[in-house]
């Protein structure tokens, strides 16, 4: 009888789900502004624990507002390989300068994009899941 493989999502540590966010630069900010969320195109790095995020939205839409969350995910179903991350966490419209000169060189976002703002989260809450193969019996 010749053993048959099967896919299926396991979760990883928070310490290997920030390992993922970092070898990846793309994902979605989602972020509750009334009762529904919305999310939002974004690309990201990860210096220092702290993710920044650069997203196409106006900088009032994240003030005041709950803590946002960065997703992150690529699956590949042909070779069973990738990862789907979630970090969220407090967060502030980046406003330093000197940061804010240097992450649109770091993070290509969206050229001419009316609403183009840099958020600093400080994650509290990661998770992830990566894809594994089984033998099914």
């Amino acid at each position: 009888m010749t053993d048959l493989v099967a896919r299926r999502m396991v979760e990883v540590s928070g310490t290997e789900a920030l390992w993922l966010l970092e070898s990846s630069d793309r994902g979605r900010l989602v972020h509750p502004p009334r009762e529904v969320a919305v999310v939002s195109p974004a690309v990201h790095v990860l210096p220092y624990g702290r993710l920044i995020v650069r997203t196409p939205l106006e900088e009032a839409a994240l003030s005041g507002r709950t803590s946002p969350a960065n997703r992150a995910d690529e699956i590949r179903g042909a070779g069973g390989t990738g990862r789907a991350v979630t970090a969220g966490g407090p967060a502030q419209v980046v406003t330093d300068p000197d940061e804010a000169a240097h992450h649109p060189h770091t993070l290509q976002g969206w050229v001419r994009c009316p609403h183009d703002t840099l958020v600093g989260i400080h994650p509290q809450t990661v998770s992830g899941f990566r894809p594994a193969l089984t033998e099914a019996r």
